[in-house]
């Protein structure tokens, strides 16, 4: 009988390389993510480089698809993306080559880990095995894929996507931002409305489709809910929020209407409308003053980012800008767990945090301090029995006018800074921006507002001609029996 001896087999060079393997593995931020942090950083402008700030000290930022499936089934006012973008057919094919040469570069130029839209025209256009492999795809180049959707499909078409032919259940974990409100045109059972709550049980419908699939497959989810916001429906954010906050959603995003994409879809007078007044309104629908100086995502003209979650019918900050101690909890925050990727597996999570606090003992007084004020703010241990903790984010994004970005964009690319208020303003808040997408043809990432504001329109005419819509065939009329027409 032979025996193998362990202990004469690991010689002192395999126990170097695996030791070495170990402490890459365990190390609680990778040395190539803490690179990719520095360098952006580094190319940050100074305004924005402030205490609060998440780029390069977090995240690199967040990244989305273009150009994979430009299509859509409504026909919204306004919308985002080009008139060209309809003439472009949804080829599975396309969309799975594209954005895994997307995600490499991304993988290439900003380091191992991001979160990453999959977004482009309708996601639920793709064939559920398509839109399973690009999940597959972005997550095994470091993306966490969030797919956005009108939400306006089946619970077979969600299954099918989780599960594949065999009945194996091949994604375990999925992310989903569904957009509703009343700009859209095409919805099934109604198709126009100008009252937001007429909406609510298509809102609602969508987030229990998700509950429903944890139950029957055991797929965990976080869904995020969008609303276009125009002067026709700004009034009724609070009863968004209000009537939705239970339904199962962990993120509230509003985006202000700007002059983007089809100009034939602009019917109102967008600028009338300022950032407080939404997030004013916001405010008044989650029930509390939302605190977003905390933790700031890129430029605040940009995004306002409130962290936070729900015990009961309170909504509370993660950090609490009057108490001094948290301006200090968050600084520790970015200091030793900066750059840390929280969607590891929680074994992976557990030994990373044990390395931090093992060689930083003082973050386990930090958490501890944080955690009993955070205890004490919402009432004390009492408060807790019986109550339920709701992670909630409120999020604005404040997309700019195309005719803007596309000057400043060029001056940009001259280098000259403009001297008009207007555009100086876009030139920052495009140096500044969080949310990018990746061009492997021309070795560049560019802002979202980029992409939809300059690049789009040329973009989608190109695809219009590699994946042409299928001509339809003229109808021919009937011939009688006599041969008459």
């Amino acid at each position: 009988m032979i025996r193998w001896n362990f202990a004469e087999k690991l010689t002192p060079s395999i126990l170097r390389r695996f030791l070495g393997m170990l402490d890459s593995i365990t190390r609680p931020v990778d040395p190539e993510t803490r690179e990719f942090l520095d360098r952006r950083w580094e190319t940050l402008p100074e305004h924005i480089k402030t205490d609060a700030q998440v780029l390069g000290r977090h995240a690199v930022g967040c990244e989305g698809t273009h150009g994979v499936f430009p299509k859509c089934n409504f026909s919204c006012t306004p919308c985002y993306h080009s008139r060209e973008a309809n003439q472009v057919r949804t080829d599975g094919k396309h969309s799975v080559r594209e954005i895994a040469q997307q995600m490499s570069f991304l993988r290439k130029v900003r380091g191992p880990h991001a979160h990453a839209q999959l977004i482009g025209g309708e996601v639920s256009l793709l064939d559920p095995d398509d839109h399973a492999e690009a999940i597959l795809e972005m997550r095994a180049q470091g993306r966490e894929p969030m797919s956005f959707t009108h939400g306006d499909f089946d619970y077979e078409y969600l299954e099918k996507l989780v599960v594949d032919k065999s009945g194996r259940t091949r994604l375990k974990r999925i992310s989903f931002a569904g957009h509703f409100d009343t700009t859209m045109r095409g919805r099934r059972g109604i198709r126009t409305t100008a009252d937001e709550r007429q909406l609510n049980s298509h809102r609602q419908v969508f987030a229990q489709m998700f509950a429903r699939l944890k139950k029957e497959h055991g797929t965990r989810y976080y869904l995020a809910h969008n609303m276009t916001v125009t002067p026709a429906n700004v009034a009724q954010i609070p009863d968004v929020i209000r009537d939705n906050r239970k339904a199962g959603y962990n993120m509230f995003s509003f985006q202000p209407a700007a002059y983007v994409g089809n100009e034939k879809r602009w019917r109102e007078d967008f600028r009338s409308i300022g950032a407080d007044e939404v997030w004013e309104l916001m405010e008044a629908g989650a029930g509390s003053k939302l605190v977003y100086q905390m933790i700031q995502t890129g430029d605040e003209r940009c995004n306002r980012t409130a962290f936070g979650f729900y015990l009961g019918d309170n909504w509370f900050p993660v950090f609490e800008p009057s108490e001094p101690k948290d301006h200090v909890a968050r600084d520790a925050f970015y200091r030793y767990l900066g750059g840390v990727y929280f969607n590891a597996p929680i074994w992976l999570l557990t030994i990373r945090f044990g390395r931090v606090a093992i060689t930083n003992p003082i973050v386990i007084r930090f958490g501890l301090s944080w955690l009993f004020r955070t205890i004490k703010r919402v009432g004390g241990p009492g408060a807790l029995i019986g109550k339920k903790i709701v992670p909630m984010t409120f999020v604005m994004h404040r997309f700019m006018d195309a005719a803007d970005v596309k000057v400043a964009w060029d001056l940009m690319g001259k280098g000259i800074q403009s001297t008009d208020p207007r555009i100086k303003e876009t030139q920052e808040r495009l140096a500044s921006c969080f949310y990018a997408m990746a061009h492997p043809e021309t070795n560049e990432v560019v802002p979202a507002c980029v992409q939809h504001s300059v690049l789009d329109p040329a973009e989608n005419v190109v695809l219009s001609q590699l994946l042409p819509l299928p001509k339809r065939r003229r109808q021919e009329p009937e011939v009688e029996a006599n041969g008459a027409r």
